[in-house]
């Protein structure tokens, strides 16, 4: 039995209800207990397991990014309305005193900053390209990472955060290598997650692009089935949530950060991320808000 209805608010008041999450004022960011964080690290700790032979370089990068990756990587042009850019304050005293009085009159002050040189981070996959600049092995490059991901889309369903952590994996080389680990991939990772009694399903999908034009963008990359999402029910049974995507971009990263195979050529590359906050969503409403009650294959997969 689902832990709640599937339904988005009443999986928030379960969570909440549960000391799962803590709210914090602002719809799509709230503070985690040390339950919700026990699942999630046992979680990724899998996810290692699964990678251990490998060889992926690891990789800790902070949740902003320099600016310049977003505007060379053109995700300006197709994701203008989930982007987060930092400003701060540049001026002067005086300046200063002005921006207090405003904030203490409740005005708007936001016209006293101005942008930085740094963004927050939009895909778990992006601080990794400009470090793969040149020509990579021929064998290519393998990298994963745990990182901070920022989306400018504030809701009150729950699994739709604006700060949340991907597990993420990177691999960068020739079109062939790339598909081959994707698909090897998709395959490993539906495994581990009907491992650990999720209802998962396998689907093509495309990303938000935005506006009229995104949305011929979607249906082209739907088309070439260059997107993959694994799905769970969590907060609907008609519309399940993606809990990991598994993408090949093709040429357009290596293009982007001038980065080439071994025979010159321009390198293609893929990713793959597992939403960690949403896999453990998903593990609460599978199997109940209290991890001790969870079936023993689950909790022998997690805390073996």
């Amino acid at each position: 039995m689902p832990a709640t209805e599937f339904d988005p608010l009443k999986f928030h008041e379960g969570l909440v209800a549960a000391g799962l999450i803590v709210p914090v004022g602002v719809e799509g960011i709230f503070g985690r207990n040390h339950v919700f964080e026990d699942v999630l690290e046992r979680f990724n700790a899998a996810v290692t397991a699964l990678a251990k032979d490998d060889g992926a370089e690891y990789f800790v990068y902070p949740p902003v990014i320099d600016r310049h990756v977003l505007e060379k990587s053109d995700y300006m042009d197709s994701f203008p309305h989930l982007a987060g850019t930092v400003f701060s304050f540049h001026g002067k005293e005086l300046d200063a005193r002005q921006l207090s009085v405003m904030i203490h009159n409740g005005e708007d002050w936001g016209q006293t900053q101005r942008m930085t040189s740094v963004t927050m981070n939009p895909a778990a996959c992006y601080p990794v390209y400009p470090s793969f600049t040149g020509t990579v092995p021929a064998a290519g490059r393998l990298v994963t990472m745990l990182n901070w991901v920022f989306r400018h889309e504030p809701s009150p369903e729950p699994t739709r955060m604006q700060s949340f952590r991907v597990r993420e994996f990177v691999r960068c080389g020739t079109a062939e290598q790339v598909v081959e680990w994707r698909d090897m991939w998709l395959r490993r990772g539906l495994a581990l997650l009907e491992s650990l009694g999720l209802p998962v399903q396998a689907e093509v999908a495309s990303d938000p692009f935005f506006g009229k034009g995104g949305k011929m963008l979607a249906a082209s990359q739907r088309e070439q089935k260059l997107k993959f999402e694994v799905l769970v029910p969590v907060i609907s049974r008609d519309k399940p949530t993606a809990v990991c995507s598994f993408n090949f971009h093709e040429g357009h990263f290596g293009e982007a950060f001038e980065i080439k195979t071994a025979d010159g050529n321009t390198a293609n590359t893929a990713c793959l991320g597992f939403g960690l906050e949403r896999v453990v969503m998903a593990l609460f409403q599978t199997h109940g808000f209290d991890p001790s009650t969870w079936p023993t294959a689950v909790r022998s997969k997690l805390w073996s």
